[in-house]
C-alpha cells in the first residue's frame, strides 16, 4: 500500500477546530460533545463501526448539517451552518459515502460542473459566449484536462458517467472535488467496494494530492502544490494505518479515541469498540 511521507503533526497550527458539537435527529443523537482539530499538512482519519457519526461529523463541516449546539472555525472563522456552496467557495471539497455525480453527463462535463463556484464571469457574458468568458472557459477547461490526466480517466472523458464501473465513478468523483482546487478535501469512503487493485490506485492518488506534484502540473494549483490537508472516513484499517498521520475514533457520536495509528491501534477502548482483538 502506498505511504505519505511522515509528518510531524504537532508542528503544525489548526486548520479546522471543532469544539462540543453536538447534532440530534429527533431522539436520537448522532453527535456528542465532539471536539477536535485538523491540523495543516497532515491526513486525519476518522473510524468507528456503523453509525458511529462519521459522515454526520463530515456533513456537519461543509454544511449539509446543523449542529444543534457547537462551533465549528476554518482557519479562524467560525463556520458551522454555512451553505455548502459556500463553503466550496472557502477551500472545502468533499466526495461522499453514496456517489452523488451527475449520471446523465460525461466525465469531462461532471468535473466541469464543479469549476462554475470558480467562474467570475457574469451570466450575460457566460451566455454569448465571448471576450473574458470565452478565455475564462479555456482556462477552467484546461484545469479539468489536468485533472483527468492525473486521475488516468482519459479513456472515459467523453463517457456518460451513468454507464461506467463503480470504481471509476469513485475516480470521477474526486475529480469533481479536486476541480474546485480546495484546500481542505474530505474523503467520505473513497475506497467503499473497491478490489484491492483499485484501491492502491485510489491511495496513491491521496498521496499524490497531498503532497502535490511540482513543475508536473503548473497551471493547476491543487495538483501542482498539493492540499493543506485531508480528512478521510474509511472502514479499510490498513488504508487507515497506511495514509494517516493522526486518527480519531468515534463510537455511538462520541470521541473515545485519538492518536497516532501506533497508540489507536493499541487502544483498549478502541480495540472494544471496534477493532476487535487479533486472533
Amino acid at each position: 500500500m502506498v505511504q505519505a511521507s511522515p509528518v510531524v503533526a504537532t508542528e503544525h497550527k489548526a486548520r479546522i477546530r471543532i469544539e462540543n458539537l453536538s447534532l440530534s435527529f429527533g431522539g436520537v443523537k448522532a453527535l456528542s460533545d465532539v471536539s477536535l482539530d485538523i491540523r495543516d499538512k497532515e491526513i486525519l482519519a476518522i473510524i468507528g463501526p456503523n453509525g458511529a457519526g462519521k459522515t454526520c461529523l463530515m456533513n456537519c463541516i461543509n454544511g449539509f448539517y446543523k449542529p444543534r449546539k457547537g462551533a465549528i472555525y476554518f482557519d479562524g472563522q467560525r463556520i458551522d451552518g454555512i451553505r455548502p456552496d459556500k463553503a466550496a467557495r472557502m477551500g472545502l471539497a468533499r466526495t461522499f459515502q453514496n456517489i452523488e455525480l451527475y449520471t446523465g453527463l460525461s466525465t469531462l462535463d461532471n468535473i466541469m460542473a464543479a469549476r462554475h463556484v470558480l467562474m467570475k464571469q457574469n451570466v450575460l457574458a457566460s451566455a454569448l459566449y465571448f471576450g473574458w468568458a470565452h478565455r475564462e472557459e479555456i482556462e477552467h477547461r484546461r484545469v479539468v484536462e489536468d485533472i483527468i490526466d492525473f486521475l488516468e480517466i482519459e479513456p472515459i472523458r467523453k463517457k456518460v458517467v451513468g454507464m461506467l464501473p463503480y470504481g471509476m465513478r469513485k475516480r470521477v468523483e474526486l475529480g469533481r472535488a479536486l476541480a474546485l482546487e480546495p484546500k481542505v478535501l474530505l474523503l467520505d469512503e473513497p475506497m467503499a467496494g473497491m478490489n484491492l487493485e483499485e484501491k492502491e490506485d485510489i491511495a496513491r492518488f491521496i498521496v499524490d494530492i497531498f503532497e502535490g506534484q511540482g513543475d508536473t502540473y503548473p497551471e493547476t494549483p491543487v495538483l501542482r502544490d498539493g492540499v493543506s490537508c485531508i480528512i478521510l472516513v474509511e472502514h479499510d484499517m490498513g488504508v487507515v494505518m497506511d495514509l494517516a498521520d493522526r486518527i480519531v475514533v468515534l463510537d455511538s457520536g462520541r470521541k473515545i479515541a485519538e492518536g497516532t495509528p501506533s497508540e489507536v491501534r493499541t487502544n483498549p477502548q478502541v480495540i472494544s469498540a471496534y477493532l476487535g482483538k487479533e486472533k
